[in-house]
């Protein structure tokens, strides 16, 4: 069994030295935000056709000199088990969901949180919005954290708050937090599009979608839309894929759930999205409200994480340890 890695030749440094592309077109392309070389190479010819509003064939010409630039390796499965020993964990907060998640949040995937509403979906993103900050011998990334809000519940004084609690100098992390106040799926998709070029300058190592399906579920309303949907996610949800396969940064989607008029027995909802969100996320995680006020996460879906749970509370530093009271002995 074998794999590929990808790397860029060091002759080629923008995308002005690939061949076909002038001026012109070089605006046109960091427009639409493809603004490197890696982001021509991995992007499908049909989304610079769309999006920059290239010919097909300049567009043809234009990705296949970039996927020139990259050069091709074989992998082993044991050469890239190694490799992905390497990839960088980010922590939680909580030593439990860290465990959970194998170590923590891991680059170069879709990491989806799902439950409904006051299951701590957000306060789990906000607490990363920090630890994503700390050095790397503290479980962090020594990086910044672009954050997209489609719902209006990123609360700058949650962070402020928490980065206190952690005795950290919160108007230091709140500079280090960018925020995209998303307000439909068009603007919420034309942000992600840009946001290679400003996650590669500013070292952004996590990006966070809260919610990834707000914007689709209220703009895509009946079956007769729901085809056209799923494609523009499916879409979106790759795109995420590329920037943190690319640049080797985590990406943090938190998800709503529906109803599930099937169900006659156990739980009667389901994560909302369907098959394309399901495929697309690499980890998946439930939420839901436990006693004691506390809150549950169980894994759900992974290709190497067991099907397993744990518990964590939420408290003025953010996200803390915790176990259920019938668990305590008490």
């Amino acid at each position: 069994m074998c794999s590929i890695r990808l790397h860029l030749s060091d002759t080629l440094e923008n995308i002005q030295d690939l061949d076909g592309v002038g001026p012109v077109t070089a605006n046109k392309l960091k427009e639409a935000g493809f603004d490197s070389i890696e982001a021509v190479a991995v992007a499908p010819i049909r989304e610079l056709v769309d999006k920059a509003g290239l010919e097909s064939s300049a567009a043809i010409k234009i990705v296949r000199a970039a996927r020139q630039t990259i050069h091709i390796e074989l992998l082993t499965a044991k050469q890239l088990y190694d490799k992905r020993q390497s990839l960088l964990r980010l922590s939680t907060g909580s030593e439990n969901l860290n465990k959970l998640l194998g170590g923590g949040l891991e680059t170069q995937a879709l990491t989806e949180f799902i439950g409904e509403f006051g299951t701590g979906k957000t306060q789990l993103c906000m607490t990363f919005c920090i630890t994503t900050q700390l050095p790397i011998e503290q479980g962090g990334l020594n990086a910044k954290v672009l954050f997209l809000d489609s719902e209006g519940t990123f609360a700058p004084q949650r962070i402020h708050q928490i980065a206190q609690a952690m005795s950290l100098d919160p108007d230091k992390i709140l500079e280090g937090v960018f925020i995209a106040r998303t307000y439909n799926s068009d603007h919420q998709v034309l942000t992600v599009d840009h946001a290679f070029k400003l996650c590669k300058e500013e070292n952004v190592k996590l990006i966070i979608v809260d919610s990834v399906l707000s914007h689709f579920r209220s703009e895509y309303i009946g079956r007769e839309n729901l085809s056209e949907r799923q494609q523009r996610l499916n879409a979106h949800l790759h795109k995420l894929a590329r920037i943190a396969q690319t640049l080797n940064l985590a990406v943090v989607l938190t998800n709503q759930v529906q109803a599930n008029p099937q169900a006659f027995f156990g739980d009667p909802t389901r994560p909302a999205g369907g098959n394309i969100l399901a495929h697309a996320s690499t980890h998946r995680i439930m939420l839901k409200k436990a006693s004691n006020n506390l809150r549950c996460a169980r894994i759900i879906d992974s290709p190497c994480l067991p099907e397993s749970e744990t518990y964590f509370a939420i408290t003025e530093k953010g996200i803390e340890d915790a176990q259920p009271k019938s668990r305590r002995g008490e």
